[in-house]
Parts: C-alpha cells; structure tokens; sequence
C-alpha cells in the first residue's frame, strides 16, 4: 500500500510542484525553470524552482526519467541526487547529454528528473576485527559477470548464478540407475 506524506513545497517564481504522473508512481516529476539546448557530451545545472522541506527521517533522490535516458541519452551526472532533510535551497538538476550527435533542447516546464522520497535508516557503523561470512564474500566490480542467467548441474542438483540449487533430473544418466 503507498503512504501519503505532506511535504511543504516553496515555489520560487511561477513552477508547478512536482507531481505523479500516475497514481502508483514511485517518482514525482521535477519539471525544468529555464530554456537551454545540452550540446553532445555537455552538462548543465538545471534550475527546478522548487525548494522543499523534508520531515525528518525521510530523504528525496533525484532520478532520470527513463524516457529522456533511452530516447535522447539525457541522463543525471549524480544519479541519485541526494535531498536531506534538513536542505531548504533549491533542488536543481545535472543533466548529462551522452549523445555523441545530437544536441538536446529543454524548455522551461519541461519534464527533466523524479524526485523519489523515503524514509531513512540511520546506521550505527560498530568497528568489528572481522566481518561474518556471506555467499558473495569480497566479490564486486563485475564479478557476477555480464552474460544471463545460467543453470548447471551439480552433484547436488541445480546450481544457478545466484549460487542457490534445487533438484533435478540427472539426464546424462537417466536409464542406468
């Protein structure tokens, strides 16, 4: 079920606050307060006009809009863009042309980033000697490697990529048992 929370929202000059494009949706729009063209490979901070004010024990991300990714290459340098609660200065976005052609165009209400709000764990980091043992261990940087979901056969049944296995049936010796 998706929880409401009141989120106090000063506008600075003539914005819309964010919004939900769809009920359900995780992020709510942040629409775009100037007019400029991102060149191939260029960047930009981006004005949003908004400046918001987050209860305490919640965060807000900025996010790129997928669409903006997959169709023009338009992506957010800092991805995600973190919001504190206690930030009151304007949320502005740096927006990233990965194209290597083709200039992009943002006018003033344009739709450019999500902002996603949640709520936050505050950690307690415990110096230990050693840390406890788990099945991924030291592993990071690629070292799932690239390609799908693979199944091999074990001794002890199906082993999948995620190191889990579960039975199956032995073909290379089905009629010998």
């Amino acid at each position: 079920m998706t929880q409401s929370l009141d989120v106090p929202f000063a506008p600075l000059g003539e914005v819309e606050a964010p919004f939900y494009a769809h009920p359900g949706d995780a992020g709510a729009d942040l629409t775009s307060r100037e007019a400029l063209t991102l060149l191939p490979g260029e960047r930009a901070l981006i004005s949003t006009g908004v400046s918001i004010a987050l209860p305490d024990g919640h965060v807000a991300f900025v996010v790129p809009r997928s669409g903006l990714a997959a169709k023009h290459g338009i992506t957010v340098v800092n991805s995600p863009g973190t919001v504190d609660a206690g930030y009151r200065g304007e949320i502005k976005v740096t927006l990233l042309n990965t194209d290597a052609r083709t200039p992009f165009d943002i006018a003033i209400g344009d739709r450019i980033a999500q902002l996603i709000v949640m709520p936050v764990v505050r950690a307690t980091f415990v110096p230990v000697d050693t840390l406890p043992e788990s099945v991924r261990g030291e592993g990071g940087f690629g070292s799932t490697g690239t390609s799908g979901f693979s199944v091999a056969a074990t001794a002890y049944g199906v082993a999948n990529d995620a190191g889990t296995t579960g039975s199956t049936t032995d073909t290379t010796t089905e009629g010998t048992k």
